[in-house]
């Protein structure tokens, strides 16, 4: 049933409760924006894939893991640690209580600006106006001075391993599991399939990942790659690349390598190829808004697909990420109300919770010189790390890469402990241009991995202090 046909008239309308639609909301907002924010969960939706079923769940297991493990490792320092076992369903129950936690938390935010939120699904069906299919089966329609698309992402699938949620599960179904699985195939070496895989091994499974490439975390530098394939492999995890999906049989994935099939025995099958921009049936072309192949969003710097109307988050091109579509998020609304801002999608720092971390944010060694940079490159080791030797975990290292002609950092990569709470620091330093010398003259606290940037950067200024000679070419 349609609630009639005249539209209500609204200012600014968000489209989505993620980290992009909530933070797009409460900016315009404050810049005097009257918000109507349409999430199909409604309230229970705040927070979006991130919150409830992405980074903050993904990260209370990654740490429940990484705990039990870290405990065990201590063993030879003196620490008694007894069985560890682990009972997912009490997890299940914890982690549920943070979700609620935050979601809550947004909704409190959306209230306290005046931001409207609206259950149900927004489909646009002029180039300002959307139909809104409510819960209760009725339509409503709001015609709109200004709009932000932030409908998010969804896991991607395999033509031959289609989801059930039983045998074959995509990364919402991990983070939802009661028990640890006996066996577990991860198909997909990238940041997710490193991630849960790490984690389930660390739980007690027997994890196998498969990867179609020749390397793991196949996005990233080089040699981030070669240091998570030995961590993984000395948890135990069997990482076999090169790997084609060919389907599954009885006892598992059926796989073929080097022109040879073989079945990985596997209770279940974990499918973490990437994720697709949620752009499908939701009437962006009426818009006049273009749709790449792959399903994103072609926006200009100011975030704006058509006058009107901008786009962000997962559907616009990029890697998808929180923290990118909460920066996108001001730019739009800003740039909708009329205030120039532009987003720089060069800048945006990656973090993998694997073991070790990896922080990576700006270019990498060979991207920089297919640019045509003239770079030099510096790399500290974390063997000479005091704080890594404390923390049991010396593999890794500190990474910089340097444009000589401008003597600005273009680019960090990080792998050790803790380096995700460094990417910040990293990512200010390609900001704003910083020189090695910068960062060399900025006193880092001792003793912390922090200390490994600031290492690298007196490497490259000719002062190293804990390696014997400089790395930079």
């Amino acid at each position: 049933m349609v609630v009639g046909e005249m539209a209500e008239g609204i200012d600014f309308l968000v489209v989505g409760g993620g980290p992009g639609g909530y933070a797009a909301a409460l900016r315009a907002a404050q810049l005097g924006r009257e918000v109507v924010l349409v999430e199909r969960d409604g309230a229970a939706g705040l927070g979006g894939t991130c919150v409830r079923v992405g980074c903050i769940p993904s990260k209370a297991l990654i740490e429940l893991a990484d705990t039990r493990h870290r405990a065990r490792s201590f063993e030879v320092a003196g620490l008694d640690v007894g069985s560890l076992d682990i009972d997912l369903a009490r997890f299940q129950t914890w982690k549920d209580g943070i979700v609620g936690g935050l979601s809550h938390g947004v909704g409190t935010l959306l209230r306290h600006e005046r931001v409207r939120v609206v259950s149900g699904t927004a489909t646009f069906n002029k180039p300002n106006r959307v139909a809104v299919a409510l819960p209760d089966g009725n339509v409503t329609f709001f015609e709109f001075h200004s709009a932000v698309v932030a409908t998010g992402s969804v896991p991607m699938e395999l033509a031959g391993l289609r989801r059930d949620g039983v045998r074959v599960l995509n990364s919402t179904d991990v983070l939802a599991l009661t028990e640890v699985p006996a066996s577990v195939v991860v198909v997909g070496a990238g940041y997710i399939g490193v991630e849960l895989g790490t984690a389930l091994a660390k739980l007690g499974s027997h994890v196998t990942i498969v990867e179609a490439l020749s390397r793991v975390l196949p996005e990233m530098e080089q040699a981030i790659g070669r240091v998570m394939l030995r961590s993984l492999k000395r948890l135990g995890i069997e990482v076999l690349l090169g790997a084609e999906v060919v389907g599954l049989d009885d006892s598992g994935l059926v796989i073929r390598a080097n022109d040879v099939e073989r079945s990985v025995v596997a209770t279940c099958i974990v499918v973490t190829v990437g994720r697709r921009p949620n752009t499908r049936e939701i009437g962006l072309e009426t818009t006049g808004a273009h749709l790449a192949p792959d399903g994103t969003v072609k926006v200009g710097a100011s975030l704006l697909a058509v006058r009107g109307i901008a786009a962000i988050g997962d559907i616009t091109p990029g890697p998808a990420l929180a923290h990118k579509a909460t920066a996108q998020a001001e730019v739009a609304a800003e740039s909708l109300s009329g205030i120039p801002s532009k987003f720089d999608p060069s800048v945006v720092p990656a973090v993998v919770f694997s073991d070790p971390e990896v922080a990576t944010v700006g270019l990498t060694e060979d991207a920089a010189r297919a640019l045509g940079l003239d770079v030099i490159v510096a790399r500290f080791p974390l063997t000479a790390s005091g704080r890594a030797a404390t923390l049991g975990a010396s593999e890794g290292f500190a990474l910089l890469i340097v444009d000589r002609d401008q003597d600005a950092v273009v680019g960090v990569h990080l792998v050790g402990p803790l380096v995700s709470e460094l990417a910040a620091e990293a990512a200010l330093a390609v900001e704003m241009g910083a020189s090695p010398e910068d960062v060399a003259g900025t006193i880092h606290p001792h003793p912390t991995i922090s200390e490994s940037l600031h290492e690298a950067a007196r490497m490259l200024v000719g002062r190293p202090l804990h390696v014997a000679a400089s790395a930079k070419n």
